[in-house]
């Protein structure tokens, strides 16, 4: 089972998740005439950072003996989505759009596997599961609607990653809130 202990305990990782996502689709919007290597570089150092983050929770949920691997994978998809947009932004450009939404749905899985483990802990706990529908949800729709433009790409990752950030921040806050009661 994915690690409620490790999750409550380490709540403020979700929260600063949250808020890397917040900021990321904040600056994706306000500032559309960015170059598409700017959004790359943007992605992939959001993508890099969540990855950390999502391991540092899979290496909490070890040391509580609790499921670390949906964390782990998670963590080391981010790590490798920022690294080879780094190495490869020519490359990455073309291929973009694709992996935004692969991300996504691969994200959306492993939210929805974590969040129905976390429900055993905690009563009418959806949020999770909510951003994981949305992740697979955005992930579909890019899939299905191709690019008519890179503004249209920026604002629809800049608006899904407020949504996303808004949605961890508000289960970190509720995991806050639990650990208090602990």
């Amino acid at each position: 089972m994915i690690g409620i202990h490790a999750l409550v305990r380490n709540w403020w990782a979700l929260a600063i998740r949250g808020i890397a996502a917040i900021l990321f689709g904040i600056l994706a919007i306000v500032f559309p005439g960015a170059t598409w290597l700017a959004l790359l570089f943007l992605f992939g150092a959001y993508a890099f950072v969540d990855g950390i983050f999502a391991l540092v929770l899979a290496l909490r949920a070890v040391e509580a003996h609790e499921r670390w691997w949906p964390l782990a994978l998670e963590g080391l998809a981010g790590l490798v989505i920022g690294i080879i947009t780094f190495f490869e932004p020519r490359a990455t450009a073309f291929a973009l759009y694709v992996t935004i939404a692969a991300w996504a749905i691969l994200t959306g899985i492993l939210e929805i596997v974590a969040a129905v483990r976390l429900r055993r802990h905690l009563e009418d706990e959806l949020l999770l599961m909510i951003g994981g529908i949305a992740s697979i949800l955005f992930g579909i729709l890019m899939v299905i609607v191709p690019p008519v433009g890179l503004l249209v790409v920026v604002w629809l990752v800049g608006i899904y990653a407020i949504l996303f950030g808004i949605l961890l921040l508000w289960l970190a806050l509720r995991l806050r809130r639990l650990a208090q009661l602990s």
